[in-house]
Order: structure tokens, then sequence, then C-alpha cells
């Protein structure tokens, strides 16, 4: 359990920057697929379910101005930076994961 800050910046101007803080990298992984959720929901407002694959979900990612973690890193207790590539990355592992446990 790693203390996890995510960075967002969806469009180009410095204003639509935000961030969110999770107890996890897991946790911020859920997280980022949430926004993307919300996303697809904004753009089909009508559709009462929403299915999406990890390659639009990579899109997604990779089309945003900006996104980045902060994962707190016990040994120096310091925050070490990691990009979109590293995030998803772990987006991989986590869904991987969480689809074996269906199975």
């Amino acid at each position: 359990m790693s203390h996890t800050i995510l960075l967002i910046q969806p469009g180009t101007k410095p204003e639509t920057r935000t961030y969110s803080d999770y107890e996890s990298v897991n946790d911020c992984m859920e997280g980022v697929c949430k926004i993307y959720e919300e996303h697809l929901k904004k753009l089909n407002p009508k559709s009462v379910s929403i299915t999406y694959d990890i390659t639009q979900l990579f899109e997604f990612v990779d089309h945003l101005a900006d996104l980045s973690c902060l994962v707190y890193q016990k040994s120096t207790m310091t925050y070490a930076p990691y990009n979109k590539d590293w995030i998803k990355e772990k987006i991989y592992v986590l869904l991987r994961c969480q689809a074996n446990q269906r199975q």
C-alpha cells in the first residue's frame, strides 16, 4: 500500500489540471478507469450500459494532455514520478488480474 497521487490535465489549458490521491497504486489505476468511464457516460448519456476494451482506454490516456502519478516510497520518504506508459502497464496488470479472478 503506497499512497499515490494522480495528476491529470485533460486539456491543453493549465486550468484543466487536477489531482486525486489514493491509498494504493491499484486504487489509483481503478480511478483512471473510472475517469474514462465517466468520460464515456458524458459522450453517451442515453446508454444504459457502457463497454470498452483496453485499447480504447489506452487511446484515452494517450490523448490526455498530461497524466502522471506520484507514488510514495517508504524507504526514502519521497514521492517517485511515473508517466503514462507506466500507468498503462499498471492498468493492464490490474485488469488482467481482475479478469483471471472472474474465471
